[in-house]
């Protein structure tokens, strides 16, 4: 009966989001407060010089509209004298100076956990940092200026704090039909970075300090600071720690910990959103906190606001008050990009339907979904959207990680369900052209096979006919920064190879779709057929032996056919998987036994990726560059090292190589001199060119560092 429920609500849901609807969802007003030159007046060729506008969004939507109804606990939320329900986004857009210069595309970029990502992953030579990104200080090379592209970015998580260059978005909180709050039942890990390895023990952490949230999402505050006498029916919050996910977990007693700030000589500050933990939570444990938290946000308007600030900068020349729309060109065309998480919340928008504008009309002409193989869980009551759904040691058991994984409808035995992400937009004709690129972690870490199989892993699915899948061989989630450091939590130092050459031709390609209708190259992913998709314990990874190479001591590699497995997560009866929405009465969830059968890519005898795009750097390495890392003594051994992969050089001469007693054949075996070296990078990146997988700017940039530099001598 609890399916048939389930199977009525996901057919409901569809029925919604295919419905005209009738009433309005829009920007009522934009507001920019600021406009000023972008990056110091610099031009960029023929487009010239570019402005940055700063403002904010304010949205309303109507929460009797079918259009909405499947947003969690829109019906509970405060509305205005119209009966509508409010929101407002901060905005920060990149725009050519002279407006007849812009390409026609506008180039909405997800942020990630508030921060902005698209400009450094598309511009070479932007320093990958949070604050140089947020603050759009510096364009490097120009790339995205230099086509023409408008880049917008707005807030879609509404419990990303203020502060750091971050983008927000303020929703309402819901209440009962009484006015009283609304409570529930809430979750969290607790976690300390591995970086802060050897640090102390914190003793004060935010009620949402996990390993990607921290301080920069707000936490639900707790009904009670009073922990230690039980409510009026019985609850009492409870702390457990554990040295590791499968172990069990092990209860803190209610008298060793406070809601509050631990402050000097043992005074404790009472507050409803932290906690203190005198004995101090200790660097490569768990710490899980269940409490009773009130005020849900009503987070699935972020959903909102993408599908309504899209189809005002696309279509619309001026809000109500008649401010002009500051992007507006005609005829626009939309792509929606994102990385990780946004990745991930993309894939949820086309999911839910919120890709169809009220008047039917399709929002993003192109979606570019990046390492984001999963769903976001953002339309949950008390909603985590911060955690990233079965990473590494933490996070596992959170939603965001179930079926359905694949663009195209599949059969799904383990729930009995038969969908994919694709349902609601195709007979609405709303669906749009999707470039999917992933990197090799996210076969490892985040079971990414799952969107190119059927569930179990048996055989290799047909992808619609409006999407491309690419899986960037031997890369990690996001590049390492160089030089390399020395690990510090993982065992091996972690992988630099980089995304941008490889991205870059693939959003030219998705531009080229959806303005011109010109095909982009085919999609290029391991398969089973090929024999270059097969199960960890299958994959022939060569040994490699501890060694000295470069100067910089490491250990042996272990390749322990390690993997994340995923199973059936049950999380109550008013938790609806098939949409990731919902309200989480079961916490931690219930999980089945049976799971689905991910898969990993095969190697060559380097110990790198065949199959997918296989760049410069794989097709011409000088070590064995992977998708997994583990973790060592100091935080969860031999687990994941939560998104990092490895980079192992090759020795540089045959003598040394044989001293190590490392199979893999040395640089001065691989490249005898300069010559062959260059010759062997230009070979690549023609061959690349002509696949339409490297920009022909891009081969000469490559071809011309090895002319340079020579045979490179670090990653």
């Amino acid at each position: 009966m609890r399916g048939l429920i389930r199977t009525a609500a996901l057919s409901g849901v569809a029925t919604i989001a295919l419905a005209s609807a009738s009433a309005e969802a829009r920007i009522t007003r934009i507001e920019i407060t600021k406009t000023e030159p972008a990056f110091t007046g610099q031009s960029f060729g023929e487009v010239g010089a570019y402005e940055r506008l700063t403002g904010k969004a304010y949205g309303e939507v109507d929460p009797a509209a079918e259009a909405n109804a499947a947003i969690q606990d829109i019906a509970r939320a405060p509305s205005n004298a119209r009966g509508m329900v409010e929101y407002v986004t901060d905005v920060d857009i990149l725009r050519p100076a002279n407006r007849g210069k812009s390409n026609g595309v506008l180039f909405f970029n997800i942020v990630n956990r508030g921060n902005k990502g698209g400009l450094s992953l598309f511009n070479a030579d932007v320093p990958p940092t949070l604050l140089n990104n947020n603050n759009l200080s510096t364009a490097g090379d120009g790339f995205m200026q230099r086509q023409g592209y408008t880049m917008v970015w707005f807030g879609w998580q509404p419990d990303v704090a203020a502060g750091g260059g971050r983008i927000t978005m303020k929703v309402p909180v819901a209440r009962n039909a009484d006015g009283s709050p609304i409570t529930g039942i809430v979750r969290t890990e607790l976690t300390t970075a591995a970086h802060t390895i050897p640090a102390t023990p914190t003793t004060t952490l935010n009620l949402s300090s996990g390993w990607f949230t921290a301080m920069i999402t707000t936490a639900y505050p707790t009904v009670s600071t009073d922990n230690r006498t039980p409510l009026a029916d019985g609850f009492l919050p409870e702390l457990t720690v554990r040295a590791r996910e499968h172990e069990p977990r092990v209860k803190i007693p209610n008298t060793e910990w406070s809601f509050g700030v631990c402050g000097q000589g043992g005074a404790v500050t009472a507050n409803d959103t932290q906690i203190c933990y005198p004995a101090g939570f200790k660097v490569g444990h768990l710490y899980e906190l269940t409490y009773r938290a009130k005020d849900p946000l009503v987070l699935g308007l972020g959903f909102a606001a993408a599908r309504d600030l899209g189809a005002f900068l696309k279509s619309a020349e001026k809000d109500d008050a008649g401010t002009a729309n500051p992007v507006y060109v005609a005829n626009a065309k939309t792509l929606v990009m994102g990385s990780s998480q946004s990745g991930r919340y993309i894939r949820s928008l086309i999911h839910l339907g919120f890709n169809r504008d009220e008047g039917g009309r399709i929002v993003f002409d192109g979606a570019f979904p990046h390492i984001g193989g999963g769903l976001m869980p953002l339309n949950v009551r008390f909603g985590q959207p911060g955690r990233a759904a079965g990473t590494g040691e933490g996070d596992r058991t959170f939603p965001g990680a179930e079926f359905p994984f694949a663009y195209g409808s599949t059969h799904d035995p383990l729930t009995g369900r038969t969908q994919g992400l694709l349902d609601r937009c195709t007979p609405s004709n709303t669906c749009p052209k999707i470039v999917h690129a992933a990197t090799a972690l996210e076969m490892w870490e985040l079971r990414q096979s799952l969107g190119f199989t059927d569930p179990l892993g048996i055989r290799d699915i047909e992808e619609p006919a409006n999407v491309r899948s690419y899986l960037m061989a031997s890369t990690q989630h996001a590049a390492a920064a160089l030089p390399l450091p020395a690990p510090v939590s993982c065992q091996q130092q972690s992988n630099p190879n980089p995304h941008t050459w490889t991205v870059r031709a693939l959003l030219q390609g998705l531009t080229a779709w959806v303005t011109n209708g010109t095909a982009p190259p085919p999609s290029a992913r391991p398969t089973i057929a090929a024999g270059t998709l097969v199960a960890a314990d299958q994959v022939r990874f060569p040994p490699i032996p501890a060694n000295n190479y470069g100067g910089l001591a490491r250990t042996a590699v272990r390749y322990l056919a390690v993997h994340n497995p995923l199973h059936v997560q049950d999380y109550g009866e008013d938790y609806r998987p098939e949409d990731t929405s919902g309200i989480l009465s079961v916490n931690p969830p219930k999980s089945s036994a049976s799971r689905y059968g991910n898969l990993v890519a095969q190697v060559d005898p380097d110990g790198n990726d065949i199959g997918g795009i296989r760049n410069v750097f794989v097709e011409v390495p000088i070590g064995t560059y992977t998708g997994w890392n583990l973790f060592n003594r100091s935080f969860f051994e031999d687990g994941f090292c939560t998104l990092q992969g490895s980079f192992i050089p090759f020795a540089r001469t045959k003598a040394e190589r044989l001293a190590a007693g490392d199979q893999r054949l040395s640089i001065e075996e691989r490249y005898p001199n300069k010559e062959t070296y260059i010759a062997a990078v230009t070979t690549a990146a023609d061959a690349l060119v002509v696949k339409r997988y490297l920009l022909p700017e891009d081969a000469t940039r490559l071809v011309s560092q090895a002319e340079r530099d020579g045979i490179r001598s670090a990653p």
